[in-house]
């Protein structure tokens, strides 16, 4: 049975666990056999899940090019594809922020081309650009619906005050904000806020760059991002991983690996739509589709909060 549900006010029917591109980003990774990344992104169709979501930033550009390679032998009309605009490019690998009338077409364009597609399904303000007036932003991306590059548009890394402004001026739909049972800050404006908006929320980053996957002891060394992330330095990351293993004995009455049950709490928040699940094999995405649709008791979704408290 396939697990779909409204994206705020889009006519979006999205997974709730949604395919995250991230990790496709070398800088932050390092390199993935190709292969396997595109293996894994057809066979998250086959498990139930629908939505992918990318960045034009991710690996500037491969991450969309990947997506659209292996995207190109499943059926359109049932996948959501969702990616971001933010950073305006340069051939000498200069960047910075631009969510101008005169970049955000050009930065459509080219998103499209790569994927190979004819229309974005949400587009994604990546930050939020401190130079460009949002109703510029937002009347740029109205274009981009008329014109029918585009479904709907939403933000990521914006503030609850940044938000409002944002939908005083547009229709802006989503939110995507940093989220995990160790980073709840948006708890306290930014979720309140999408709900005031009945704004559909995809969360990234819910396992904690793999944290909460139950998957290490403490003692790990990392040659990617996470070697010098401050959740993965000493006797905090045993501590961490201790309380993870302890979260696992909630998981095990319901017959969930610990991932499992980590997104289930994460899903069952009432203003939390979607979760986005970096993804970097086929048996990744296996096991977090795996948690589409479950609940646990009232007491234990508080237990497991309370556990895993920043």
């Amino acid at each position: 049975m396939a697990h779909r549900i409204r994206l705020g006010t889009t006519d979006l029917q999205v997974s709730p666990v949604c395919y995250g591109s991230w990790q496709l980003s070398p800088r932050f990774w390092g390199d993935q056999p190709r292969d396997t990344l595109v293996t894994a992104i057809r066979r998250a169709f086959d498990v139930g899940v629908n939505f992918y979501d990318t960045a034009d930033a991710y690996g500037d550009g491969y991450a969309e090019t990947v997506l659209g390679e292996a995207l190109a032998t499943l059926p359109r009309d049932e996948i959501v594809i969702a990616t971001k605009a933010y950073n305006h490019f340069f051939p000498d690998g200069r960047r910075f922020g631009d969510l101008s009338a005169d970049y955000l077409p050009q930065a459509c364009e080219a998103s499209l081309r790569r994927m190979k597609i004819d229309v974005i399904d949400l587009y994604q303000c990546h930050m939020f650009d401190q130079l460009t007036p949002v109703a510029e932003t937002a009347g740029a991306l109205d274009d981009l619906v008329r014109k029918g590059w585009i479904r709907a548009y939403g933000v990521s890394n914006w503030s609850a005050d940044q938000m409002r402004l944002g939908r005083s001026v547009g229709a802006f739909a989503s939110c995507q904000p940093k989220y995990s049972l160790l980073h709840r800050e948006s708890e306290r404006d930014v979720l309140p806020c999408c709900q005031e908006h009945d704004m559909g929320v995809l969360v990234y980053s819910p396992l904690a760059l793999g944290l909460l996957t139950g998957k290490f002891n403490g003692d790990e060394q990392f040659d990617d991002l996470r070697a010098n992330h401050a959740l993965y330095q000493g006797e905090r990351f045993r501590d961490l991983c201790d309380r993870v293993r302890q979260a696992g004995e909630i998981a095990a009455k319901y017959d969930l690996t610990t991932v499992q049950l980590v997104l289930t709490v994460t899903l069952m928040h009432p203003a939390i739509h979607c979760a986005i699940v970096g993804i970097k094999n086929p048996s990744q995405i296996e096991e977090a589709a795996g948690a589409m649709g479950k609940t646990i008791s009232r007491e234990d979704w508080y237990a497991a909060r309370q556990l895993l408290k920043p």
